[in-house]
């Protein structure tokens, strides 16, 4: 399957070069023509087309599905992935891979691509709960979640293996198909709060005080929020980091981790995932996936199933 940003044919790229050849000329020579800035957009464009202009970014493709303003905060606050030592995989565009054959990439070092060269990417899902901006039947901006513009950056991995070598019990900790998420939420105010999947739940800052989300244990969840132990739902300050376990891809915001690779937030490629989530009935995951977790149409789930 294809990339986003589209392949050009032989004919197709000598014609943009032309264009674009024409266009510098007549910039060049100081003709004055209508609308300039709409030229110099146009030149920008057919550069990118022809990867004249290196990587044009993704800002275009989140600008057209989700508008000016929330396209350019989604593409500016995607976290950098930071993954524990002596992990392989990588979350990447399940249309193209969903095998460790291509997924997998260096274990050490500023990563950027798998071993078979694809882009380390997420899937973008936005819930904007704002005046004006919500769809009650789509999605539910009830409570205290009125107000607020929320973003989702939903991972991709080949497999899990939370209980990888350790004996006899390491398979059982295996499944086909693992996604993940780091999701922030844009209050009024402006203040940036983020929270992490993982398990069962959503956690910040990584700490046995997250034994209850992680296992799904509801009741043990909420003692250790009611005692200040961990924030509430797993949200805390914008950190734009996202730790990735090894094995399970268990995400925190903060904390001590033992990291041997980094992939910044600005080298992921994001995938606006409301168009494939409308065609997703036929896409078969062994896990569920994200347009059928709860927080889907509920940005303030406490589960992460």
């Amino acid at each position: 399957m294809g990339s986003e940003r589209g392949q050009s044919t032989v004919e197709w790229v000598g014609m943009l070069s032309l264009v674009s050849l024409l266009l510098v000329g007549v910039l060049a020579m100081g003709v004055r023509v209508p609308g300039t800035a709409l030229a110099d957009s146009i030149f920008e464009k057919l550069l990118c087309a022809v990867s004249m202009a290196g990587s044009c970014g993704d800002e275009p493709h989140l600008i057209a599905a989700y508008g000016t303003e929330v396209g350019k905060l989604a593409d500016d606050h995607m976290p950098s992935l930071l993954f524990e030592k002596g992990s392989r995989a990588l979350p990447v565009n399940f249309r193209r891979c969903r095998d460790t054959a291509c997924a997998d990439g260096p274990q050490r070092g500023l990563v950027r691509r798998s071993h078979r060269g694809l882009p380390v990417a997420a899937f973008v899902h936005v819930i904007d709960c704002r005046p004006g901006k919500a769809d009650s039947a789509e999605v539910d901006c009830s409570g205290d979640r009125a107000g607020n513009l929320y973003v989702q950056y939903w991972t991709y991995y080949a497999n899990s293996a939370t209980l990888r070598g350790v004996p006899i019990v390491g398979r059982k900790g295996f499944h086909e198909d693992d996604w993940e998420s780091v999701q922030i939420r844009v209050r009024p105010d402006g203040s940036v709060d983020q929270r992490a999947s993982s398990h069962h739940g959503y956690n910040y800052a990584k700490g046995i005080s997250n034994a209850g989300s992680d296992t799904g244990i509801g009741p043990l969840k909420d003692i250790a929020e009611l005692v200040g132990a961990r924030a509430r739902n797993g949200w805390g300050p914008e950190t734009r980091l996202l730790l990735v376990s090894g094995g399970s891809h268990a995400g925190n915001s903060w904390g001590p981790a033992d990291l041997s690779r980094v992939t910044p937030g600005d080298a992921v490629h994001l995938i606006p995932l409301e168009k494939i989530a409308a065609m997703g009935r036929d896409l078969k995951f062994a896990i569920g996936a994200p347009w059928l977790k709860h927080a889907w149409r509920d940005p303030e789930a406490e589960d992460a199933d």
